[in-house]
């Protein structure tokens, strides 16, 4: 799946996360090292997700759905 893709499908939500917090908590990365896979480039290197990235990131956002909908219901 191509770093275009990937950030179109997340567009949604893209807004609604810290991206910083998600890059360290799931990544152990900086910001911008995610904004830089999203975007398809480092500078003048092109960069895309590995699939083990892929794999990682998948986990991430279900683990923050899981997280949110615990919060939601303990409400």
């Amino acid at each position: 799946m191509g770093n275009t893709i990937i950030k179109e499908t997340l567009k949604d939500i893209l807004l609604d996360i810290n991206i910083a917090k998600l890059s360290n908590r799931y990544f152990g990365k900086s910001s911008s090292w995610l904004y830089h896979k999203f975007d398809g480039t480092d500078g003048r290197v092109k960069t895309e997700f590995s699939t083990e990235e892929l794999e990682q990131l998948k986990g991430a956002l279900y683990d923050l759905s899981s997280r949110i909908r615990r919060a939601a219901e303990a409400l």
